[in-house]
């Protein structure tokens, strides 16, 4: 199975090869990132570690048992002991559990190691594998929004803390 890193500065190249290899495979789910983020992305990435280093989010990539990164999952945005999850993970590992395992061990993560209560998401109605996802760890739908002007759910977790 998968592992997670806490996010670090000599990821930099493989993650941006990772967005790159799977912009389109992505854009079919979520909104696509733009231009301007692969072309300002080492100052993108910095930004996330000083954000992480700060204690305002966590990031995190995901490795195959090889070492290959093959996917990112975050908690953005702490408040109050809530964050908001975030993942994404590469074409060639979909389909294999990859998203389950990561999201269940970033809840555990949350809850452990970084204090957190509950956790928000968003899917959308058409991307049954991450509403699957997010079901398996426990979320359960708040409500409907748009996001980049297509409908959305918003999902809930409350975590076991220690």
């Amino acid at each position: 199975m998968p592992t997670l890193e806490p996010l670090r500065p000599e990821h930099a190249q493989a993650l941006l090869a990772f967005e790159l290899a799977n912009r389109a495979w992505f854009a079919r789910a979520v909104p696509d990132r733009g231009d301007a983020y692969f072309a300002e992305f080492a100052d993108r990435h910095a930004a996330l570690l000083a954000e992480q280093a700060a204690g305002d989010s966590w990031f995190h990539v995901i490795l195959d048992p090889a070492g290959v990164l093959i996917g990112r999952i975050n908690l953005l945005n702490r408040l109050d002991g809530d964050a908001e999850l975030g993942y994404r993970v590469a074409e060639s590992a979909a389909g294999r559990g990859v998203a389950t395992a990561a999201v269940a061990e970033v809840c555990r993560l949350a809850a452990h190691d970084y204090g957190l209560h509950t956790l928000t998401a968003a899917a959308r109605p058409d991307n049954p594998a991450s509403l699957a996802v997010l079901a398996r760890n426990g979320f359960t739908v708040t409500g409907e929004f748009l996001l980049a002007g297509r409908p959305a759910l918003r999902h809930h977790r409350t975590l076991e803390t220690p």
